[in-house]
This record gives structure tokens, C-alpha cells and sequence, in this order.
């Protein structure tokens, strides 16, 4: 009996293909010795499982060829060697069983092609890897290190984490986790792959900004960081042709001193014309610093060279309504900065220790019957709405406080019960307030269209105020009404458009509003909002007349006689088409986004 008939391994098709090939090989010779060096089919599962005891028998001789030289290629997980067939040497194909020649020295790349075009080829050797492609073939999936490349960056763009956690350990070993072909990147590699990223958003941004028919509002800021670094943003505000709100920051520049407006504007233009919209803006929303007036100014006149801006930029410089109102508040403060000062001390007083805080809440259960979960909050003195939630949260610890003024000798800023009344005079007042501010400020729905009602509302308190038999209420109206009247005596006329515009409100709503205030002038103010909304509309006509008019003309009419004549050349659409223009321009105006 020869060598191989006593070694059982290795299957009955590995020994003999096919009955032709049978015959073929009985009448060559016997195999020559074996060579140490042949060979080895390491790359299918099974053989890995019996790592270091890979044989291949001999397809002529049935005799067990013994360890020899790794396969790397990886066209050996499609092919297994059969041995010598009519004197060369062959391997075939697990999917459609071909043989195929192989001798050492001839090279994989027929091999290659094979596996490529051989159509029952599955190509993974590990059904847990595969995926289904579009047309429903089982197909290996590919490791795209550029794709890696910018799903890593966009994840450090959104949650702002460092460029070197790319090169963690523990990051690294969950990369190779997922998939065991992942090429790893460095924090300079991913560097740069995030300024790309950033290119790509950018361009993909100007091309909407480009399609877009309506006109942008811009809202902008200028502040001086801790490492006394100016900075400055810019951001777009706009409806897409899908009429959803756009909010997109344009820019966030290191602001290089000095920040006189004439500079600021300068900044403001040089990214305007970087973005390509300097002939696209209707308005810029700013706070009340003397610097954005004057670049306000400057920036009116330099797009009024190009005859850019409607109506010569009448309603071009917008001021932030929660900062004024901001303001408002603040002065109203000031009259009760007394008791104000005492409350915050006390706030701060306990929460400036872990023992300080551990002898309040002793306190607290102490005197019992204090809902705890609402704690106790610092305000930032310049944010009045945190200074409200403060004195909200001190009045509910008030007897804990008299009861720490009682147990710790140090407390020495402990409000007195008058104090304590005037804080809660001064909540009462400022409520109101607070629920208009968080109203106004929103961001993810119009604010325009809510402006006018809000501030009518505004003044109707102010005045009922000062009307109050609390004299401390009084000084506190009184100090408001004059800044109120400084910045809202006469409402922004553009903004008011908003609540015409507004289905729920319209001019009947400005009507009843004026009469309220004053009925000898409610007329005139009524009448100089409709003469805006007109001129604002024939401004809207003419910039958009179609070049082709037919002869027959549409006159069309608004309150305040103005006249507006355009042509009838596919009207409807024309018209829905100035509409949908008009109405961007006003319903998402953002003057508080900041």
C-alpha cells in the first residue's frame, strides 16, 4: 500500500475532480518526491483552524504534500490547489470548479481575472462580512479609508472633540473592531480632512445662497475673549426654496483691533463679498454698541453705490429687540440694586464652600416644607432673564436663610423682610417680562410677525405701572419708560409689516393697537405703515418686470393710492412668484439672533 492510502484526511474531491481527470492522472508517473518548500492553502476557514497543519494532497498521487510556503494573495480564498494535472501543476475554483494553471513562478494575475469574471464567485470567505448590493448579490464590503477619513472629521466637527483622538489607543482597537482592514489616520491627517470638509460645506452652501429668490437678513456680533482676542461673527438668515428657516453661520473671524466701525464694516464687506451675497441683503441686525452705528452707516453706503438695497436702505440697520428690552429691564433694576445686591450675596455666600452649602441644606431641612428641587441660582449680572430666575429661586429659601443668619455668625448679608417684599414686587413685574423675551428669542420659528404685538404689550404694562399705588413700582416704570421711549417711541414700521402679514393679526390688529395708545394719532401711524408696505411692493414690481410684456397691462392697487402697474405676461405665477419674495424678507427678519 503507497504512503497516502493510509492518511485519512483530505476529502474524496480534493483527491479526484472529476472521472476525466481520474483517468488523466493514472497514467502519469509517480509523483516526484516532495518539496519542503511547496505551498500551502492557508487562506480557506478550515485550514485556519488547523493552523500549522495545512496539507494539500497531490491531484495524481493522492500523497499529502506537507507544510510549505504561506499564500498571501488574496485570490486564495477562491482557489484551492489540487495538485499536478498532465505535468502541471493546478488549482481550481470553489465556485464553478475550473481548472486553473498555477505553477510557482507564473504569477496570480490570470488568477485574479478569473475570480473577477467567474459569476459564482462569492468573494468574501466570511458570509458575517458580506452585504447585499443594489442588485440583491451578496458582495464584500470594501473598506473606503477616504470615507473613513471624512465620517471622522464631521464626528469631531459636531461634537467638538480633539484632533488626537484619532491616535488613541483604546479608539484605535474599537476602529479595528469594526472592521480588521481600517487604515489608521494622524491628528494631522484628520487636520486637514476637516478643512476639507469645511470647503465642501462652504461651496455646497454658496450654491444655495445663490439659487435662493428671496433676499438674506444677516445678524451680527463683536466681543473680546478672555485672552483679550477680538472676535467676529456673521450669520445668514433666509427661507430656501423649500420654505424652511435657514440659520447659517457665515463666519467666526479673529477680529484684529482696532474695532472701530469703519473696521468692523470692512470685516463685515470683505465676508459678504467672500460669500457672494453683497447684492442679496435686505437688513443686519446689531446690538446697541456705538461702533455697530456707525458701521451700520458705512456699510449702507457702500451697497447703496451698487443700488443693492430697497428703498435706498430705509430699513437696512435693525436693533436687537431682546437687547433693548434687555435694557429696559436693567434700568428698572437699578432702582431696587439695594435688596437686588443683598439676594445675589446670599446666593453667592453659600454655594462658595462645599461646608457652606453642606450647613444651608441643614437648614433647609430644618425648617422643613421648602421644595428643593428648585436650587438655588447665580445670576450673570448683564443677562437681567438670569437675575428674574434668581430672585425666583431665593424667595423659595427665604426662611433658610433667616435660619443661616441665625447658626453662622458670618452671614452678614442676610435681606431684611422689606428686602425680601421688594424682591417679590420685583418678580411680579418682571414675569411678564420674561415670558416675551423667551418668546422673542426664539430661533427655530418667526419672530417678525410677533414683534409688534409684543412690545404693544410691553408699553401697555410700562404705563400701567406708573399708575401703581406701589411707589416702588412707579420709579421702576418710570426709569423704563424713558429708555423704552429712547429706542421704541415710534415701532419699527418694517417689523409691523410682520403682524400685516400675519394671517391672525393684519391691519385690524395694528388698528385696535394704535387706538389703545393714542386714538388722536392711531390714523396717521396706521396710514404711514400702509404707505411702506406699498412702496416696499412697487419697489418689488420693478426689479422684477418681465423683459417680454404682452400689451395688455394689470393695474394693481393698495392702501394709501399707491399704484402699481405691471405686465399681464403670465400673471398668476408672476404674481405668487413677488409674493413669495416679498413676504421672505419680513417673516423671518431674526432681529434678536445674535
Amino acid at each position: 500500500m503507497r504512503e497516502s492510502d493510509t492518511d485519512g484526511s483530505g476529502s474524496h474531491e480534493n483527491m479526484c475532480v472529476d472521472g476525466e481527470i481520474e483517468s488523466q492522472a493514472r497514467e502519469i508517473p509517480p509523483a516526484p518526491p516532495i518539496d519542503q518548500n511547496a505551498q500551502k492553502v492557508s487562506s480557506d476557514p478550515k485550514d485556519k483552524k488547523r493552523k500549522g497543519k495545512a496539507k494539500a494532497k497531490d491531484g495524481a498521487t493522492g500523497k499529502v504534500k506537507s507544510k510549505g510556503k504561506t499564500l498571501t494573495s488574496d485570490v486564495w480564498l477562491y482557489l484551492v490547489k489540487v495538485g499536478i494535472v498532465d505535468g502541471v501543476e493546478k488549482c481550481r475554483c470553489k465556485a464553478c470548479h475550473k481548472l486553473l494553471t498555477c505553477e510557482s513562478g507564473s504569477g496570480t494575475s490570470h488568477l485574479k481575472r478569473h475570480v473577477l469574471s467567474c459569476k459564482k464567485t462569492i468573494k468574501n470567505h466570511d458570509v458575517g462580512e458580506m452585504m447585499i448590493d443594489v442588485e440583491g448579490k451578496l458582495r464584500k464590503k470594501k473598506f473606503d479609508p477616504m470615507a473613513n477619513r471624512e465620517i471622522l472629521a464631521r464626528i469631531m466637527i459636531t461634537h467638538g472633540a480633539p484632533f488626537n483622538m484619532v491616535e488613541w489607543r483604546v479608539f484605535r482597537e474599537y476602529q479595528k473592531f469594526l472592521n480588521d482592514d481600517c487604515v489608521f489616520v494622524s491628528r494631522n491627517t484628520i487636520a486637514k480632512e476637516i478643512l476639507n470638509v469645511y470647503r465642501d460645506e462652504k461651496e455646497k452652501l454658496k450654491s444655495q445662497l445663490a439659487q435662493i429668490r428671496g433676499r438674506v437678513c444677516l445678524t451680527s456680533d463683536c466681543w473680546t475673549a478672555c485672552s483679550n482676542e477680538g472676535y467676529i461673527s456673521l450669520t445668514a438668515h433666509y427661507v430656501d426654496m423649500n420654505w424652511k428657516l435657514q440659520n447659517k453661520i457665515l463666519a467666526f473671524a479673529h477680529m484684529e483691533p482696532p474695532h472701530s466701525g469703519r473696521d468692523l464694516a470692512l470685516k463685515v464687506l470683505e465676508m459678504l463679498d467672500d460669500w457672494g451675497i453683497e447684492k442679496k441683503i435686505f437688513s443686519i441686525t446689531l446690538d446697541n454698541a456705538s461702533a455697530n452705528n456707525s458701521m451700520a452707516n458705512f456699510l449702507k453706503e457702500h451697497l447703496g453705490l451698487s443700488n443693492s438695497l430697497l428703498l435706498d436702505g430705509e430699513f437696512f440697520h435693525i436693533r436687537c429687540s431682546a437687547h433693548i428690552l434687555n435694557l429696559i429691564v436693567q434700568d428698572g433694576l437699578k432702582v431696587v440694586s439695594d435688596a437686588l445686591h443683598k439676594i445675589r450675596q446670599s446666593v453667592a455666600y453659600v454655594r462658595v464652600t462645599e461646608s457652606r452649602t453642606l450647613l444651608f441644606s441643614e437648614c433647609v431641612r430644618t425648617v422643613g416644607d421648602i421644595d428643593t428641587t428648585i436650587g438655588l441660582r447665580l445670576d450673570c449680572v448683564t443677562r437681567w432673564n438670569s437675575t428674574f430666575i434668581m430672585l425666583q429661586s431665593a424667595l423659595v429659601y427665604r426662611r433658610a436663610f433667616y435660619s443661616l443668619s441665625l447658626r453662622d455668625s458670618n452671614f452678614k448679608c442676610c435681606p431684611t423682610s422689606e428686602e425680601w417684599r421688594r424682591a417679590e414686587t420685583m418678580c411680579e413685574i418682571l414675569k411678564p417680562f420674561f415670558t416675551i423675551t423667551n418668546l422673542m428669542s426664539g430661533s427655530s420659528y418667526p419672530t417678525s410677525n410677533l414683534y409688534f404685538g409684543e412690545i404693544w404689550k410691553i408699553e401697555c404694562l410700562i404705563r400701567s405701572y406708573l399708575t401703581s399705588e406701589d411707589l416702588l413700582i412707579q420709579k421702576m416704570a418710570e426709569s423704563m419708560k424713558v429708555k423704552f421711549d429712547k429706542y421704541w417711541s415710534d415701532y419699527n414700521v418694517v417689523l409691523a409689516i410682520g403682524a400685516v402679514l400675519d394671517p391672525t393679526k393684519k391691519l385690524n390688529f395694528l388698528k385696535f393697537a394704535y387706538e389703545k395708545l393714542d386714538p388722536l394719532t392711531s390714523e396717521e401711524k396706521l396710514k404711514k405703515v400702509k404707505m411702506t408696505l406699498g412702496k416696499l411692493f412697487s419697489e418689488y414690481v420693478k426689479n422684477g418686470i418681465p423683459s417680454n410684456p404682452s400689451s395688455s397691462q394689470v393695474q394693481l392697487s393698495y392702501g394709501g393710492g399707491t399704484r402699481i402697474t405691471s405686465s399681464s405676461y403670465d400673471v398668476s405665477p408672476y404674481i405668487l412668484s413677488l409674493f413669495y419674495s416679498f413676504i421672505n424678507y419680513f417673516v423671518f427678519v431674526c432681529m434678536n439672533i445674535l
